[in-house]
């Protein structure tokens, strides 16, 4: 009797053994059905202010190669931007120079409720290609003033906070009407940047970010003190159309990481002051 049992256990041991694998692979199946695909990849849509060119492109990249989803970037007025996002523009995130813009769309009922923050705050500067003869890090603001400056390269105010912040300053220093015939706008501070470095203006007063990149090296410059204008805030807001798209959770994604350590490391670098 004892024989039979030890001999029907012993016949068992082989089947067993053989469904272990079975079972093992039907545990990780399980475990995988329970952690959940994956979120599959979305696409983000990006208005920023020109003043964020450079920064935005390296956040975009590093984004882009962690999370898997993909961004489209638009980059200029932040005027501009207010106007195409009020007219159904399909952007779904707006990095504004300023906070007034993505302020003025919570007004309107475009963004998504309680989105509006500030990431950052931006800094001017006088800039002169060298070889010019001009020093803006000895004379100042008074290198606008240089008989050799013909023409000075600004973003337009009406459309750049960048430019109201360059009027301001010249106010500031009491030079506006010295300086004023001289004038050159450019659509925002990326073209301003142009105009000043491919010698169409001899000086351009640009954000402290356009200076800082390597497009502008070819330059010198000074800081504009921070108390000769209003502080340049810069406001960010999701945008409700980033729901409709199925976009929504990649703009949040973007956001923070704008706002993460990765976003502020960038920022700093390219000399926003970021909390």
């Amino acid at each position: 009797m004892n024989g039979s049992i030890l001999k029907q256990t012993r016949q068992r041991r082989p089947d067993r053994m053989g469904l272990a694998p079975a079972l093992r692979v039907a545990r990780v199946v399980i475990l995988v059905l329970s952690l959940g695909a994956p979120a599959a990849a979305e696409q983000v849509v990006v208005a920023a202010a020109a003043s964020m060119s450079y920064p935005i492109r390296e956040i975009a990249e590093i984004f882009e190669r962690e999370t898997g989803h993909d961004v489209r970037l638009s980059e200029g007025s932040s005027g501009n931007f207010y106007s195409q996002i009020l007219n159904g523009a399909p952007f779904d995130l707006f990095l504004s120079a300023d906070v007034d813009y993505p302020a003025r769309l919570v007004d309107a009922g475009v963004v998504e409720p309680g989105s509006l923050e500030v990431y950052a705050t931006g800094r001017i500067v006088v800039w002169v290609r060298d070889g010019s003869g001009l020093s803006p890090e000895t004379t100042r603001i008074e290198t606008l003033l240089d008989e050799r400056v013909r023409r000075v390269a600004i973003a337009n105010p009406d459309l750049a906070p960048y430019g109201r912040a360059a009027i301001e300053a010249l106010r500031y220093f009491h030079i506006e009407d010295r300086v004023e015939e001289r004038l050159v706008m450019g659509d925002n501070v990326s073209q301003t940047a142009q105009f000043a470095s491919t010698g169409a203006a001899q000086a351009g007063v640009l954000a402290l970010s356009i200076a800082r990149s390597e497009a502008m090296s070819s330059g010198t410059y000074w800081e504009i003190p921070a108390e000769a204008h209003a502080p340049i805030d810069q406001g960010m807001v999701i945008l409700r159309r980033a729901r409709s798209a199925g976009h929504y959770q990649a703009a949040r994604a973007f956001r923070d990481m704008v706002r993460g350590p990765v976003g502020r490391r960038i920022l700093a670098e390219y000399g926003f002051e970021v909390e």
